[in-house]
């Protein structure tokens, strides 16, 4: 009776996380040519906080969604603090492909800096250009437009590891929050991301069920004021703080996962 019921849940698991990930792709391309449609008709700043607003509730419908299965949850209620803060850059760890999905969830008009080749892709890119995200190439283009959202009072979503998370405690970090944050004179809020699970990380085959049930929490950390001088020298401190704080983490939050994706 025991391996009968264990047979049965180890089913109904495979059915959740490739019944999600289809989800997901489902969601992303009944929005696509929505999105290409109405691209042209809309002004920038209509089309911003549309694209934006809807990105919001898809993401949220489709965690809940995932939720509802009782086989991952998700704590992200201290993001919703930020909703109505100004400007600021919004800097998270990224331990996984659902960072971005989660922080955008609880925040209406938060701007995000994407790779240049998801611009283009067909699930996402027509929904991100409506949205006015960012390609992070090339670099001093990307600076200075997103300097310029802020004029909006928005936030910006960008990942100081530049990638998902592959070296305990964290990546190197790449310098582009530094050159934001000190033309734009906006704070970074550090955003640190917890789980049980290694799943989505870099380098995990998208099709490989995670052991489950999987359980993300995500806290706010320090906020750090706008570099004054050397962004060199505040990313420094930035890297400084995330490596300590990640390593002071629990166990299963900091390093089971990246042990997990070794293995």
């Amino acid at each position: 009776m025991r391996a009968l019921k264990r047979q049965l849940l180890n089913a109904y698991d495979y059915l959740v996380i490739y019944l999600g990930l289809t989800w997901l792709g489902v969601l992303c391309l009944v929005w696509t040519p929505i999105a290409l449609l109405i691209y042209p008709l809309l002004s920038e700043r209509h089309g911003r906080a549309l694209g934006r607003r809807f990105t919001m509730v898809a993401f949220r419908f489709y965690l809940r969604s995932l939720s509802l299965s009782r086989r991952l949850s998700f704590d992200l209620s201290a993001l919703d603090t930020l909703r109505d803060e100004p400007s600021l850059i919004i800097a998270p760890n990224h331990p996984s492909l659902l960072d971005a999905v989660m922080v955008i969830s609880r925040l209406p008009n938060v701007a995000c800096v994407l790779k240049t080749e998801l611009m283009n892709n067909v699930f996402f890119g027509a929904g991100a250009r409506l949205a006015r995200y960012i390609p992070n190439v090339p670099v001093r283009r990307m600076v200075q437009q997103a300097v310029r959202d802020f004029d909006g009072g928005s936030h910006l979503l960008l990942f100081p590891e530049g990638t998902r998370t592959t070296t305990y405690p964290v990546n190197p970090f790449k310098g582009s929050i530094g050159l934001i944050a000190k033309h734009a004179q906006v704070p970074v809020q550090t955003v640190l991301i917890e789980s049980n699970s290694a799943y989505l990380g870099k380098g995990w085959p998208i099709f490989r069920k995670p052991a489950l049930p999987i359980h993300y929490r995500v806290r706010l950390g320090r906020r750090f004021d706008p570099p004054s001088l050397h962004p060199q020298d505040f990313m420094a401190e930035l890297e400084q703080y995330f490596a300590q704080e990640m390593a002071n983490a629990p166990r299963d939050s900091a390093s089971r996962g990246l042990d997990m994706q070794a293995n």
